[in-house]
């Protein structure tokens, strides 16, 4: 049968722990699981005893107060990027508001040997991974279509399409298990993508494979404008125990709790136990994204009823109350937050157009022959459009069929103006 388990976060919130009790019955003869069974040794899961206080009990004031510029920071950072859409600067914006405790919490919980797999709006874990913040900007500019290295910072590229980086992260889990990394995969999603195939799949291999992979979805109530209500008969959190691993929700709006849950999740991971998942419980408080008008379908009472749960009010009452922060520090955290945006928003309009050709760049380890000639005929064909000459198509080849046909489909890229993309 289910355990359900309520347990208290440091911050006096509530989360529910629940995962299958599959004990065999005792008139059942025992089985040698290992004789038959080629997987990993990962056991049945069982319901979770978790000592949240313990999991943070090396917190210093020092670190809550980390934790709380981390989260005005990030809300600043947020905040600008909405601006800077609103102003024409940047394509398109998906916006944090709300969720800023649990990609806090979860990615200070991270190590150094740890990989992170994000969706498109996980700013706030770019920031604990020491991700410019520029650089994210530039790929809702156009400019870039991620300018950071993720082996460098441990956090992959921003995944667009929904639920695709599950894969992603189970594959390279499954990597690391192999490779006797002392890390653990982590990977983000929203309870909408839970609904995609990839996600379930990746549930699924994930599982078998025992692999050092945690589920995180932060479960901000909206998929686009479908609430959760609609996209799943049962909790999320439920799910895991079909696919054999064990999960947790936690209260996404309390940073201390979702830094301690995921500490035990990658713990778990990182010792071969296999794949958890983690559901946070949060609320975006914003629009899908800057292209959605989220006043058709929320309704206000809701929002206004999370918003008395704002994780960044929660940190800073408790900071307060317990004589860690005054307000000379939150002037001067205030400071340092506009000091960010404005030196961001500069970088951000001086991001230089790219050239066409690095399109090229990096499609494989090592360069081919096909791939070269496709730069190299590109390459051509803007040069020939530059001078004038019709060279729709990649341009046409000495006997008119073009060069697509003997190199390789060429796209030529049109010459960018004014709000015009390539």
């Amino acid at each position: 049968m289910t355990e359900l388990m309520q347990l208290l976060t440091p911050g006096g919130r509530r989360i529910t722990v629940a995962s299958e009790a599959m004990s065999p019955a005792a008139d059942d003869p025992p089985v040698d699981v290992a004789a038959s069974d080629p997987r990993p040794e990962i056991g049945e899961p069982s319901a979770v005893d978790l000592d949240l206080p313990a999991l943070v009990a090396d917190l210093t004031p020092a670190d809550l107060v980390g934790f709380y510029r981390d989260m005005v920071l990030v809300r600043r950072f947020d905040e600008e990027a909405t601006s800077l859409q609103r102003q024409g600067e940047l394509g398109l914006w998906a916006s944090l508001r709300g969720q800023e405790a649990a990609q806090v919490g979860s990615g200070r919980a991270l190590g150094i040997h740890d990989m992170a797999f994000p969706s498109y709006r996980e700013h706030g874990v770019a920031w604990c991974r020491g991700v410019d913040p520029a650089a994210i900007l530039g790929i809702f500019r156009g400019t870039s279509l991620g300018g950071w290295d993720p082996d460098e910072h441990g956090f992959a590229l921003y995944s667009i399409v929904v639920g695709a980086q599950t894969l992603h992260a189970a594959g390279y889990a499954m990597g690391m298990s192999r490779d006797h990394s002392t890390g653990a995969a982590i990977v983000y999603f929203g309870d909408g993508a839970s609904s995609e195939g990839d996600v379930n799949e990746a549930f699924g291999w994930a599982g078998v494979f025992g692999a050092p992979l945690v589920f995180f979805c932060q479960n901000n109530q909206w998929a686009i404008s479908e609430p959760a209500r609609r996209q799943s008969r049962t909790e999320i959190f439920h799910r895991a125990s079909g696919f054999g691993f064990p999960s947790v929700r936690v209260d996404g709006n309390d940073v201390l709790a979702c830094l301690a849950v995921t500490r035990w999740a990658l713990a778990t991971a990182r010792a071969g136990h296999g794949p958890v998942l983690v559901e946070a419980l949060t609320y975006r408080m914003g629009a899908h994204t800057t292209a959605d008008d989220p006043t058709r379908y929320q309704a206000s009472e809701q929002l206004e009823r999370w918003r008395r749960l704002d994780p960044l009010d929660r940190l800073r009452t408790h900071l307060a109350a317990a004589g860690h922060l005054d307000g000379q520090r939150e002037q001067r955290l205030a400071l340092e937050a506009d000091a960010l945006a404005h030196d961001l928003r500069v970088r951000c309009r001086a991001l230089p157009d790219p050239d066409p050709a690095m399109l090229f760049d990096h499609v494989q380890v090592t360069d081919n022959a096909l791939v070269t000639a496709q730069r190299a005929a590109f390459v051509a064909a803007r040069a020939g459009s530059a001078d004038g000459r019709d060279v729709a198509g990649g341009g046409a080849g000495a006997d008119g069929s073009g060069v697509g046909a003997r190199e390789g489909t060429v796209v030529a890229g049109e010459r960018r103006g004014s709000g015009a993309t390539w």
